[in-house]
């Protein structure tokens, strides 16, 4: 039972990119799913979360504005649309799962799987 993050990549400032979490070995429809990034030697940090069956979306006052995450259940898929991306939006992107979104409390997610690299140059 993982989630796999992947739609990373090299892109300029300004760009945008759309993150997936896909989950095999379970449906996503029931949980509520979390984007975290970890950048080069700082803390992981909570980015963005969905719930389950609202649908509610919480965001990092860093992405406000400028990172969307919807859900597809049809596709058992979680996508991060990130938009206007900066050089400090560098980092390896992961997403979770949860049974709530508690964006500070990391520990509560599970499901973690190997991130996607996201790179954005000046």
């Amino acid at each position: 039972v993982q989630l796999q993050a992947s739609g990373g990549g090299l892109v300029q400032a300004g760009g945008s990119l759309r993150l997936s979490c896909a989950a095999s070995g379970f449906t996503l429809d029931y949980y509520a799913i979390g984007w975290f990034r970890q950048a080069p030697g700082k803390e992981r940090e909570g980015v963005s979360c969905i719930s389950s069956s609202s649908g509610v979306t919480y965001y990092a006052d860093s992405v406000k504005g400028r990172f969307t995450i919807s859900r597809d259940n049809a596709r058992n898929t979680v996508y991060l649309q990130m938009n206007s991306l900066k050089p400090e939006d560098t980092a390896v992107y992961y997403c979770a799962d949860a049974f709530g979104c508690s964006l500070g409390n990391q520990a509560d997610f599970g499901s973690w799987g190997q991130g996607t690299q996201v790179t954005v140059s000046s």
